[in-house]
């Protein structure tokens, strides 16, 4: 399939992006790196700060860069924009409902989702920064791919009650984001292929309890 811009298009709306938000996208990692702490933690709001910070990146993404940037070169972002935004509300209504219960089982679901975790909050951004050699073209958590591969992570370290239809708008994101490391040489999105497989392999095999 064609793709309707330019490689410098493409990465030149991550460097606007990235110019019209600075600071935030800081800030944004470093609540990441909070919410990482609190999945260790025994605190009784864990799984609501959890649970709010991931509606507040999905829907961070889809208003902040999908809407208000990739417009600019890509009509389809207004439809990506829609699948971040109803993503976010996803989370906001499972705090209701109460079923996202994260911890820290350990065995493979444990250090796999973890390192998932840690690739889409530093790992991933660490490679955009070095191949682009400015933080104007670094792509954070906060954008599209690493927030998937942050989020599949998070997802793998929920108890049972976890709702399945919480994989959908990732994996669908997952395969139209592949993209990129296809066309414009953004290998570190082959992370969120990985992630999206054993996210959806494991969690679908689960045997699931409910409340």
């Amino acid at each position: 399939m064609k793709i309707p811009f330019s490689t410098e298009a493409f990465f030149g709306v991550f460097e606007t992006y990235n110019s019209s938000v600075f600071p935030l996208q800081f800030l944004i990692m470093a609540f990441g790196i909070i919410t990482v702490i609190l999945l260790h933690s025994g605190s009784r709001y864990k799984n609501t700060a959890i649970s709010y910070f991931l509606a507040f990146v999905w829907l961070w993404t889809g208003i902040l860069y999908h809407l208000l940037h990739f417009t600019a070169i890509n009509m389809a972002a207004y439809s990506f924009g829609i699948l971040f935004i109803l993503q976010g509300l996803f989370f906001i209504l499972e705090l209701s409902r109460k079923r996202l219960n994260f911890f820290f089982p350990g065995g493979f679901a444990g250090y796999t989702g973890y390192f998932f975790v840690w690739f889409g909050l530093l790992i991933y951004p660490l490679i955009s920064y070095f191949a682009k050699g400015s933080w104007a073209g670094t792509i954070a958590l906060g954008l599209p791919c690493p927030t998937t591969i942050f989020t599949f992570g998070l997802l793998m370290l929920t108890s049972r009650a976890m709702p399945r239809y919480l994989l959908i708008i990732p994996s669908i994101w997952t395969i139209i984001g592949t993209g990129a490391a296809v066309n414009f040489g953004v290998y570190q999105d082959y992370m969120m292929l990985l992630s999206a497989v054993v996210a959806n392999i494991y969690l679908l095999k689960r045997k699931r309890i409910t409340k």
